[in-house]
C-alpha cells in the first residue's frame, strides 16, 4: 500500500517566485505513463523509447542492438560498416537526404572540422578528418537537449522534457518553439555547443520540412536513433535504400 502511494505522489516542479520553472515544466508523468515508459530517467543503451513509442523503433533496434543510440544515429553515414565515416561518406549521406551540393558540403566542413579530433583513437588528429564511430560519444557537445548521455545512450526523460518544456502543448515543435528551445538550453561560455545545436536543429528542420510547420515528436525521436534517415533516402530514390552510398 505504501509503495502504491509513493508512486502516485505529485512532484512539485515549479515555484511561483521562479517564473522560468512555470514557463518550462519538465515531463512529470502520471502513473499510466510510468507503466508504459518505466524508469524514464535511466539511459537506454540501444533503444530510443518515448511515451508514444515505448519500444522505440523495434525492428531497427533489433538490427542495431550492438550499437548505442548515438552510434545508430551515425550508422546511415558509415557506408561500408567499418566504423569510420569519411568526409565523402557524410557528403553522400546529406546529399541522399536532399540537402543538395552546397548544404551537403557545408555539413561536411562543420561536422568533420569539429568532431573528427574528439573521436580519434590517439593523441594526434586525423589528417583526413575522419570520424571514428566507436568514439562518437566523445563528440557530444553542451547546450543540447541532454537526450544523449555522455556515453551515447538515450535518456527518455530528457527527450520528454524537451517537448514538454518547449512545444506549448503540441505534439511537435514549430520554428518559434525551436528558437525558444535553443535559447533556453544554452549554457554559459559554450559557443561550440550553441553553434552545434543550431546546426543540428536547422538541418533537422530542413530535412523533415513539415508541411504544417511542426516537427513531430515521433519524427524527431527517429532522428535520434537514425532510423528515419533510411526511410527519407529510400523515398527520394524510390528504392529500399539502407545506406548513403
Amino acid at each position: 500500500m505504501a509503495d502504491a502511494q509513493k508512486q502516485n505522489v505529485v512532484v512539485q516542479t515549479a515555484v511561483p517566485e521562479a517564473r522560468v520553472t512555470i514557463e518550462r515544466p519538465p515531463w512529470n508523468p502520471v502513473p499510466a505513463s510510468r507503466k508504459s515508459l518505466p524508469n524514464a530517467g535511466t539511459a537506454r543503451a540501444n533503444r530510443a523509447p518515448s511515451t508514444s513509442a515505448p519500444d522505440g523503433t523495434a525492428e531497427w533496434t533489433e538490427q542495431h542492438s550492438h550499437q548505442t543510440v548515438l552510434q545508430q544515429h551515425c550508422d546511415f553515414f558509415d557506408t561500408d560498416n567499418d566504423g569510420i565515416i569519411w568526409p565523402l561518406d557524410t557528403y553522400r549521406g546529406f546529399y541522399a537526404l536532399g540537402f543538395g551540393f552546397f548544404l551537403s558540403l557545408l555539413a561536411v566542413i562543420i561536422i568533420h572540422a569539429n568532431f573528427s579530433y574528439p573521436t580519434c583513437p590517439g593523441l594526434l588528429p586525423d589528417p583526413l578528418f575522419r570520424l571514428y564511430v566507436r568514439n562518437i560519444h566523445k563528440a557530444k557537445h553542451g547546450s543540447d537537449t541532454g537526450t544523449y548521455d555522455n556515453e551515447g545512450r538515450f535518456v527518455p526523460q530528457k527527450f520528454e522534457d524537451w517537448f514538454n518544456k518547449y512545444s506549448n502543448g503540441r505534439d511537435g515543435l514549430t520554428v518559434t518553439d525551436l528558437w525558444a528551445a535553443l535559447k533556453g538550453q544554452r549554457v554559459i561560455m559554450d559557443p561550440i555547443g550553441w553553434g552545434g545545436a543550431l546546426f543540428e536543429w536547422t538541418a533537422t528542420y530542413i530535412m523533415l520540412w513539415p508541411q504544417d510547420g511542426v516537427l513531430t515528436k515521433e519524427d524527431v525521436r527517429r532522428v535520434y536513433d537514425g532510423s528515419i534517415f533510411v526511410d527519407i533516402a529510400s523515398k527520394r530514390v524510390g528504392t529500399a535504400k539502407t545506406k548513403a552510398a
